[in-house]
């Protein structure tokens, strides 16, 4: 599907609790380089990834929320001033520093009573509502969203479904209204992996209105691209987030989901979708992984003078480096491990996990294997180091890549972290899945 064209996956209604971990903040070894050693982004420019919004609909907070764009500050490298354990020096002279403290709060306290006595009287004739609360600014706030109905396996009346898994469905509406059920219903179920809260999820998808029969956009029309996300998350609308959880990859469903658990009071104009409006989804379910996932398949040695890479399951991988060799001047690559799935193309959002060391001694500075969640990105969309956008494009999902990258594609003359000034690095890359993110 092309940025172009409208995704039925929309934002969730929940708040969103921050997904454990889409890490697309932390970027393999730091950040990209630059003049400035940091930035500061305001809350108020910060978005729902993917324009998936709704129309007027404010970007959730994942905790507290502020009232303007003040940075917010968690530390401070001030050291305050040495004081005994009663909060003043030791030894103080004379009378003694907290002879005076207390002396000084006395005076206050007596000044206060007697000025908060003076304003009682002299008010005492004014109307005595005036320093109540406002009861409008007291009261809790009302939730702005209609809460998602539990999941039923069937209805009194459900859509009829023809075709076969990896196809686009034929969907037959009935000719009478939804009775607002949140179906979720296993058409035909996979053998693959079970998706758990946070699986990261790839689907096809099939959709209709059911109010008005017309076609919504499905990843099976022209340009489409299987949608994927961390499930459970409520980072797409509950029909897709939620629907899937505890089903198999390779499994299709049945989802029918009324406006709470699709967009809501507000519809979705530019789909032509009302707010009263029950929409049909026949999902696929593609791929299922874990955030702590790895591929596996039968390894390919790397030619004898590329790094050799030894591998540790769930850990990082060990790399050896070739005694004496010349950092290359170009990108170099070798698949380990051979993947079945589609080839990766510019623009789609990949899911991977990764091992980066130095080319020169072998030195891991930074794999997401030790942090147990997969990296997600765009490809080719510049938010990584250039080695990794031109290494990765056209290589198959399932597979284990080694890249070599010359510091002119990676942090160049100024370094990284523990990457110096002009390093070679050498990534393993494993490439979970790839899809519309």
């Amino acid at each position: 599907m092309t940025e172009k064209t409208p995704s039925p996956g929309g934002a969730g209604t929940a708040a969103n609790d921050s997904p454990a971990g889409d890490p697309a903040a932390s970027r393999p070894g730091g950040p990209l380089p630059g003049d400035g050693e940091s930035i500061v982004v305001p809350p108020s420019i910060l978005k729902q990834q993917a324009g998936w919004a709704q129309p007027g609909e404010t970007p959730r907070a994942s905790g507290g929320t502020t009232t303007d764009d003040t940075p917010q500050i968690f530390a401070s490298t001030v050291r305050r001033a040495d004081t005994s354990e009663a909060g003043y020096d030791e030894n103080p002279p004379g009378v003694g520093r907290l002879g005076v403290i207390l002396g000084t709060v006395l005076a206050l306290l007596l000044a206060g009573s007697a000025v908060t006595l003076y304003l009682v009287n002299k008010d005492g004739d004014k109307d005595t509502n005036a320093a109540k609360p406002d009861a409008a600014k007291t009261a809790p706030p009302k939730p702005s969203a209609e809460p998602v109905p539990p999941i039923k396996d069937s209805a009194k009346v459900l859509p009829t479904v023809a075709g076969d898994f990896g196809k686009k469905a034929e969907i037959q509406v009935p000719g009478e209204p939804s009775d607002g059920s949140f179906v979720v219903k296993v058409l035909s179920e996979g053998s693959g992996a079970k998706v758990d809260k946070n699986s990261w999820t790839s689907v096809d998808y099939t959709a209709k209105d059911w109010n008005t029969g017309k076609d919504i956009p499905s990843s099976y029309d022209a340009n489409g691209k299987p949608q994927i996300f961390q499930a459970g998350t409520d980072s797409l609308i509950p029909a897709l987030d939620q629907a899937v959880i505890g089903k198999k990859a390779g499994s299709r469903l049945l989802v029918v989901a009324p406006p709470a658990a699709a967009f809501g009071s507000q519809g979705k104009a530019d789909m032509s979708i009302g707010a009263k409006d029950d929409l049909i989804f026949v999902i696929d379910i593609r791929n299922a992984n874990a955030p702590d996932a790895v591929v596996s398949g039968t390894v390919t040695p790397p030619p004898a003078d590329f790094p050799q890479v030894k591998d540790n399951g769930k850990k990082p991988a060990e790399i050896t480096p070739v005694a004496g060799a010349k950092d290359p001047t170009e990108l170099k690559s070798h698949v380990l491990i051979k993947g079945t799935g589609p080839k990766v193309e510019k623009g789609e959002k990949v899911v991977v996990q990764y091992t980066g060391a130095l080319f020169k001694d072998g030195k891991v500075f930074d794999s997401s294997l030790s942090k147990g969640q997969a990296f997600t990105f765009p490809v080719g969309g510049g938010q990584v180091i250039q080695g990794w956008d031109q290494g990765l494009e056209g290589q198959t999902v399932g597979s284990r890549v080694e890249l070599v990258i010359p510091a002119a594609l990676g942090y160049g003359d100024k370094g990284q972290g523990d990457i110096p000034p002009g390093a070679t690095l050498v990534f393993v890359v494993d490439i979970l899945d790839a899809g519309q993110g």
